[in-house]
């Protein structure tokens, strides 16, 4: 059963709104990521709007670096501007500085223009800063829940492709997995019959071996070179991997160490095979878990 629900990390979603006299566009994006790394660019004039959207999208996005933004102006046009001078002796030091350390390192820098310096941080302030910034913050906090359910749809759509195709891909390692268990099946006559081949030389080498202790060793290898366990625990991989598609919520860490554990049964295969097609099986079980682990690295 394929997860409908199943998450991809990589989503879009754009908005506009209008209330309380103001215009704004949102904008979200996310690529696959270890955690959630959620980075904003928010107005800083409206007190308690970056809390309130990180509390918002935490709510709802588990994993990925996402980036949210947020274009907000008086509907029919811009505040006006007003020069914070505290701010702007502080930015033209902090220039009279580099301008200096510039010079004794022998640098030469562009020269900087007055909207260059109200472009720095908290030098230019709307004169909305001064009001209650309370109705703005409700009403783009309520906007939001459109936004990231926009956002969600698209990473769940992704992620509906994504389980089609991961559903794919442990489909064909449950059959590679019973193509190894027929290989190593057609083996074991062969292995016994080298098994025979090995000890008649040896003893006929070496007058004074004992064919019991030769015979012993020889069975040792055979024992070490069975791969029946392996594929066991193939098979174990491919229910858990089945079991996860199915299951509700962020799966993808599960799944990321779960492709580790496909890896470490194809590697041990291959290295036990001795056998030209349970090699080539091996072969093509490490290539088709390289193309799941591709797409598990974009599974929320």
């Amino acid at each position: 059963m394929v997860n409908a629900q199943l998450a991809s990390m990589t989503g879009f979603a754009t908005r506009r709104g209008a209330a309380l006299g103001f215009d704004w566009v949102w904008e979200m994006r996310s690529v696959n990521g270890k955690g959630l790394d959620l980075r904003l660019r928010l107005p800083d004039w409206i007190d308690g709007l970056e809390p309130a959207v990180r509390a918002k999208v935490g709510e709802r996005v588990r994993r990925g670096n996402v980036s949210l933004s947020l274009r907000l102006a008086r509907a029919g046009g811009g505040d006006p501007l007003r020069v914070n001078g505290a701010a702007l002796d502080s930015a033209l030091a902090a220039l009279g500085v580099v301008a200096e350390r510039a010079g004794q390192a022998g640098l030469a820098l562009v020269p900087v223009s007055a909207a260059d310096v109200l472009g720095l941080r908290g030098v230019a302030e709307q004169a909305s800063a001064e009001e209650d910034t309370g109705p703005i913050l409700r009403a783009l906090v309520a906007d939001l829940g459109p936004l990231l359910d926009d956002f969600m749809a698209m990473r769940t759509a992704e992620g509906a492709a994504l389980a089609a195709i991961i559903a794919g891909q442990i489909g064909q390692i449950a059959n590679l997995g019973d193509e190894a268990r027929t290989a190593a099946e057609a083996r074991r006559g062969e292995t016994a019959r080298k098994l025979e081949e090995n000890l008649a030389r040896v003893l006929a080498g070496a007058a004074e071996a004992d064919p019991q202790r030769v015979a012993q060793e020889l069975a040792l290898l055979v024992v070490k070179a069975d791969v029946t366990e392996e594929l066991d625990r193939l098979g174990a991989h491919v229910a858990a991997a089945r079991a996860l598609l199915a299951e509700a919520g962020a799966v993808g860490r599960k799944f990321d160490f779960l492709m580790q554990e496909f890896m470490r049964e194809a590697n041990t295969l291959c290295s036990k095979s001795g056998n030209a097609e349970l090699t080539r099986i091996g072969l093509d079980l490490k290539t088709v878990i390289d193309q799941m682990r591709e797409q598990v690295q974009n599974v929320e």
